[in-house]
């Protein structure tokens, strides 16, 4: 029997992206809220899962909510800056992150954090949860809620609160998703047993000397096995800053005859903690030993990186022993997802229609759109062997490619069959297809925004989450006077734009008006390529600038020649009227590792 008691109105379990998302927009809403996390940090995939080079979401329309406010803050924090890799526009330090959320906890005067608890079981009377209990410091605690969220990336709370979920392959025959597999195949290739959800990786940071690699050891290393075929597809040098970070640091997640894991991951999923130990076990080794590797083949230049608590998390799910090199915590790509009122499948994700640049929008029978949070990340699937097939969803924009925006419905974070549990991490409410594309840490920093402001209107009004209106949370979301978030895809209207909140309004009110490019239709934004916000580590750029027919640009001038990428609508429309070179002088910071000149606008 547990020997304490507390409560609070909103119980967020899991220090995932969403979960300190959720638990801080709960807070902010008016709700009484506890986090409980397994670990000592917050933050989960962005922090202490060590995956500091975020995908998706990179253009400055949708970086709206709390993801934008993230980026923002990282943006002054970073002395360095964010442009330090090739495999994001942003880069960052693990423990510049977790600064950063845990200060936006601390700030909040109706959130508590507990870190270091484990779940040991939820009490559910009917179709409602009552209550969590866990273990703090050697006590057991009953703690009363009104509304439970999960913010883990892998859906702790389901099995606990006997909530439905799905784990693992659906057949194409079931949704006619273009990219499952047959149920023929599922049925009878073991490949789908020995790989029931996506490779997750334990990430390994390296530290290289100087911050650079020197001209001798650029492409020339040899990488022994078994990851020799690592380096095969871009160099030794590409591998390593693919993720590379402030002050030289590297992310070591690298897919391609790396570090991901593939080996017996339903151990991930089994109730024996000394079985998930095993797991972990096995995955950290795998990381130092590619790590090892690494250092071997750039003779030492690139060394283990140390940037994690010495100690790792003791976890309900078995114990962690990451730490200095080795995060704190397994990047997860996928777990338990929750069977909700609305299912996202891959169709969802997918333009509408060849040329066009926006997936379907959610409406409900009255036609009115159901979207919380808009993402925009390219479909990607992580396995052993080939690259799995995927429907194309990417588009040439800004001089780089970028994936086609898609809308998240409430109805995806509300438990079907348990009235008061919301989803706010990758654990919600869609197919095995479509967790390769919604998985991104942004689209889940703002999915955890939204069903931190769901849960806090539920609490202060007394109802359950499948009753509140979707209006109201968008309202709340769009409202926020902190970082308020965007639910409908508009590619000519970034977060900066003096009527961004109007036009996410107008779109709202009639759903009609959003074209199929994105637009709304007859309202121009009116956009002027010299205007915007500026950055810490921008300057001037003079020079020559030239379109390569293809969807590219190129700089020209006394620093050298350069690739030039644009994230702001502003000046990607002005970029596509070029008809030949002109000279132009540019705002923008410039990324080596990229190799490309990000510009933001045209100097005045």
């Amino acid at each position: 029997m547990p020997s304490n008691s507390a409560q609070a109105q909103v119980v967020v379990w899991g220090g995932g992206t969403g979960g300190v998302a959720a638990a801080l927009q709960a807070a902010r809403g008016g709700a009484d809220t506890l986090l409980l996390t397994p670990g000592p940090w917050l933050g989960g995939m962005v922090s202490a899962a060590g995956v500091c080079c975020p995908d998706g979401n990179e253009l400055s329309p949708w970086q709206t909510g709390l993801w934008g406010a993230f980026l923002r803050e990282l943006q002054r924090r970073e002395p360095d800056g964010l442009d330090q890799n090739w495999v994001s526009c942003f880069g960052y330090a693990p423990a510049t992150a977790e600064a950063l959320l845990r200060e936006w906890c601390h700030q909040e005067s109706r959130l508590r954090w507990w870190p270091d608890v484990q779940l040991r079981a939820i009490a559910r009377r009917a179709d409602r949860l009552e209550a969590v209990e866990i273990e703090r410091q050697g006590e057991t605690i009953r703690v009363a809620l009104q509304v439970l969220v999960d913010g883990s990336d892998r859906g702790d709370c389901f099995p606990l609160a006997e909530a439905p979920y799905r784990l693992g392959w659906e057949a194409q025959e079931q949704w006619q998703e273009p990219s499952a597999p047959g149920a023929q195949a599922l049925a009878t290739d073991p490949f789908f047993q020995r790989q029931p959800v996506q490779s997750p990786t334990w990430v390994v940071m390296g530290q290289l000397a100087d911050g650079i690699l020197p001209p001798a050891a650029k492409g020339q290393g040899v990488l022994p096995a078994p990851f020799e075929a690592a380096s095969d597809a871009f160099g030794l040098e590409r591998t390593i800053t693919y993720g590379r970070l402030p002050g030289g640091l590297v992310m070591l997640n690298w897919p391609l005859h790396g570090n991901d894991w593939h080996g017996e991951l339903q151990r991930a999923f089994d109730p024996d903690a000394a079985v998930r130990a095993a797991l972990y076990a096995d995955m950290q080794a795998h990381s130092q030993r590619f790590a090892s590797a690494l250092e071997e083949a750039t003779g030492g230049w690139l060394q283990r990186g140390r940037c994690f608590p010495a100690h790792g998390a003791e976890a309900s799910s078995g114990a962690l022993h990451g730490g200095e090199n080795l995060a704190l915590m397994p990047y997860w790509r996928e777990g338990r997802r929750l069977v909700g009122h609305e299912l996202v499948i891959e169709q969802q994700l997918l333009p509408q229609a060849p040329g066009e640049s926006v997936a379907p929008l959610p409406l409900d029978g009255a036609g009115a759109l159901q979207s919380v949070a808009v993402g925009n990340y390219a479909n990607d699937h992580h396995y052993p062997g080939e690259d799995w097939a995927l429907a194309p969803k990417s588009t040439r924009w800004g001089g780089r490619w970028s994936g086609t925006p898609f809308c998240i419905p409430y109805g995806a974070l509300v438990c079907n069959g348990v009235e008061n549990l919301l989803a706010a991490d990758k654990c919600f409410s869609c197919s095995h297809m479509a967790n390769g594309a919604t998985r991104l840490q942004p689209l889940i920093f703002n999915i955890g925004q939204a069903a931190g402001a769901a849960a806090a209107l539920c609490a202060m009004r007394g109802l359950n989450p499948g009753d509140l209106p979707v209006r109201e949370v968008q309202n709340q979301l769009i409202s926020d006077d902190r970082a308020p978030a965007g639910p409908v895809p508009l590619w000519d209207t970034p977060w900066h734009h003096p009527l961004w909140a109007e036009r996410q309004r107008e779109a709202l009110d009639d759903p009609s008006l959003v074209s199929a490019q994105g637009t709304l239709a007859g309202r121009p934004a009116r956009l002027c390529p010299d205007r915007g916000p500026s950055e810490p580590n921008e300057r001037l750029w003079s020079g020559e600038l030239s379109p390569d027919g293809m969807g590219g640009y190129s700089f020209r001038g006394a620093q050298g020649p350069w690739p030039v990428i644009t994230l702001e609508p502003a000046l990607h429309h002005w970029l596509q009227q070029l008809d030949g070179p002109r000279p132009v002088e540019l705002i923008g910071c410039l990324n080596p590792w990229g190799p490309w000149l990000r510009a933001s606008r045209l100097a005045r």
